[in-house]
């Protein structure tokens, strides 16, 4: 037997060794891998929530992928791939344990309230796609180290209170399409290396104190939709090409910008508009001059023919039969992995559902599910879904759709995920919540049950497009709306207003810093009648639209204390069922008018009714509305009501003239009460009434 055959068998029975060592001990490799990743998430829980109170269901003698670890989501490895804990409440910090989460892809922690830095050990986790940290307090400087994680998509890092300047190596992030950091107390230069992102979408800067001007880099981005740069301190020429972004491109509070062609940007002056030497900031890209490589560095050249055949022919047989063997044995031991793992994978129950810990704005990735989750059921790639779009162009031009279109994920960002912590209102067929929309404005999101809303698709989208055609200084804005079939419910997003409602300034004791002065209530009366005129004249040669649910708390007053109509209109498109049951309420606090009981039907001057009621409440102060005050000012003894809690100061004309007024309107009969352009009319004849 030559040495070369003898090499070769060596080979072979070394190799063969290998085989099973590995079959051997796989399950002891794969536990061990299950065990560190066990040990991550447990330190993660000690910072995350230090006092166990959100995550008991991670114990140290659990499987994070067996279904039982909230917020967990494994791929079909059994490792962990997602974890998903936003708006959990979560009051720690971020540990640096989670660099041994190797196989990570998506890490979403946002709306809750985490401290502390960035931990620098995230720039490990080389599988990461997708980082939500933002509505947090985190604080501290973005780790440069971040840049190391190649895969990234999505960076969202907003609503914290980081500082320091963005470091310039997120330029070589060169998957990243998503980098949000606005609302912090970054400083510093907008680094041109930034527009080293060639996928770069939508960049989110705005709220910081970032100085210096707009690289030119960023602006020549091939897929740059949204840069919003509002609220700093930025300076200089606004490149020409960000014109193409149109109202996408924010700049606004940036005193010191110029430029050509965009709205309220002041033309540059001869110094400001000069190109040559005009300084860069910092991290512009530079050229690395070419070298050749010394001759002594270890470096492999390619192979060409003349070089390949250049081995001693002695060496071609045992080389091959060696290639053979080695062959031979590593797809045996690849074909036992590959079993191994699947006989795992069954065992861990083969799912084909969408993870729920992907949350992005953008490309959703897939993993695998493995524990329940009250957002696997959402559909986030369309705002409307319960409809086909080609009905709803039926009612809507398309470009007032779009415009009033809102999809799923900006509803639930909105509302923290529906937390509890920002509902504003509750009832038997809606819930209110407090949200904040992605470009920083404050909304009131009112969440319908589908069941409440009519089972009519065509009537349905009538009575929306109804609610977005209306247009007045005393009706609350509704933004636009969302529906779900996932979920069952639609959404209607109206412009938030932060005095609340009337009703919160009625019935005060004395020295109660809320007590409206007397101009502000005539003031409150005007707005009210004006709401309400403009909604019965809406549409001229067609019924009038009626609100059909006036009361306190159905005016809302702004900043300005401002009144302004909430939910008009609202029941074009409640069933029948729920229309009643507010009118119930409504009867019950004395704001449903009388023929009502009688003709079960609703006229002009049902709301007429309803405003002479709100008038005796603000002249009163007080909620509860008796015959004695009707009595009263009937008589022109409006002394008797008058809210005390305002000291006599008011003037005794304006007091007799809306006494008057509401005495009128809530006259027993519906033909003896005065239309409400009669009321403003004479509102007009008092010189503080308008």
């Amino acid at each position: 037997m030559g040495f070369a055959s003898l090499r070769s068998q060596c080979l072979f029975f070394f190799l063969l060794w290998v085989f099973i060592f590995f079959a051997s001990r796989s399950d002891v490799l794969v536990s061990a891998a299950t065990s560190a990743e066990l040990r991550a998430l447990m330190d993660m829980k000690a910072g995350l929530d230090p006092e166990s109170r959100y995550l008991s269901s991670w114990t140290v003698d659990g499987d994070p992928c067996d279904g039982s670890f909230q917020g967990v989501c494994c791929d079909d490895e059994g490792r962990v791939a997602n974890v998903s804990l936003q708006g959990r409440r979560l009051t720690g910090s971020l540990s640096p344990a989670i660099a041994g989460l190797t196989h990570l892809t998506g890490l979403y922690l946002h709306y809750n309230s985490l401290c502390g830095e960035i931990p620098r050990e995230l720039g490990n986790l080389s599988a990461l796609s997708d980082l939500y940290l933002n509505m947090n307090n985190l604080s501290g400087q973005i780790p440069p180290e971040m840049a190391d994680i190649a895969s990234l998509q999505v960076m969202q890092l907003s609503y914290n209170q980081l500082t320091g300047s963005i470091p310039t190596k997120l330029g070589s992030l060169k998957k990243l399409s998503v980098l949000a950091l606005q609302s912090n107390q970054l400083t510093g230069a907008i680094p041109a290396s930034l527009g080293d992102l060639g996928t770069l979408t939508r960049l989110y800067l705005s709220f910081n104190r970032l100085f210096g001007s707009i690289p030119m880099k960023i602006a020549d981005l091939p897929l740059l939709e949204v840069l919003d740069v509002q609220n700093n301190t930025l300076s200089g020429n606004v490149p020409p090409a960000l014109k193409r972004l149109n109202e996408a491109f924010l700049y606004e509070n940036n005193f010191d910008l110029c430029g050509t062609g965009f709205l309220s940007l002041r033309t540059c002056n001869a110094l400001e508009g000069r190109k040559p030497n005009q300084p860069q900031p910092y991290g512009a890209a530079t050229t690395v001059p070419s070298t050749s490589i010394p001759e002594t560095a270890n470096v492999v050249l390619p192979c060409n023919l003349t070089e390949c055949s250049s081995l001693p022919k002695s060496a071609h047989p045992s080389a091959l039969i060696g290639s053979i063997l080695a062959t031979v044995a590593l797809s045996a031991i690849g074909f036992l992995l590959f079993t191994h793992y699947r006989r795992r994978k069954q065992k861990l129950g083969f799912s084909a559902e969408v993870c729920d810990g992907h949350l992005s704005t953008d490309q959703p990735k897939s993993a695998y599910k493995k524990n329940g989750s009250p957002l696997a059921s959402l559909e986030y790639s369309n705002g409307w879904d319960p409809l086909a779009d080609a009905r709803i162009f039926n009612e809507f031009s398309e470009e007032a759709f779009q415009s009033f279109r809102f999809n799923l994920e900006e509803v639930e960002s909105a509302t923290q995920y529906f937390s509890e912590l920002n509902v504003l209102d509750k009832s038997n067929f809606s819930t209110t919540y407090r949200g904040i929309l992605r470009d920083g404005s404050v909304v009131s999101i009112k969440c319908i049950n589908k069941t409440s809303c009519k089972a009519d698709e065509s009537e349905f989208l009538k009575g929306l497009n109804m609610l977005t055609s209306l247009r007045h200084e005393n009706l609350v804005r509704l933004r636009g709306f969302c529906c779900s079939t996932g979920r069952g419910e639609c959404f209607l997003i109206y412009d938030y207003v932060p005095n609340g409602t009337l009703l919160s300034f009625l019935d005060l004791k004395e020295g109660d810093s809320g007590t409206l002065e007397w101009s502000t209530r005539v003031s409150i009366v005007k707005g009210i009648a004006k709401g309400i005129a403009y909604l019965h004249a809406h549409k001229p040669n067609k019924a009038p639209l009626l609100h059909q649910n006036i009361s306190a708390d159905k005016v809302l007053i702004d900043q300005r204390f401002n009144p302004l109509l909430y939910q008009s209109g609202l029941h074009r498109l409640l069933t029948n069922d729920v229309v009643f049951s507010l009118l119930k309420a409504s009867a019950a606090m004395g704001y449903l008018a009388p023929e009502y009981t009688s003709t079960g039907r609703f006229t002009e001057k049902s709301d007429v009714y309803a405003f002479g009621m709100i008038v005796f409440q603000i002249l009163s102060g007080k909620q509860k509305v008796d015959n004695s005050m009707r009595l009263a000012a009937e008589s022109c003894r409006f002394q008797e009501f008058i809210d005390a809690n305002i000291h006599g100061r008011f003037f005794e004309y304006e007091a007799a003239k809306l006494a008057k007024i509401a005495s009128l309107c809530t006259n027993e009969s519906p033909y003896d009460r005065p239309s409400m352009d009669a009321v403003i009319h004479e509102l007009s004849n008092c010189s503080s009434c308008l």
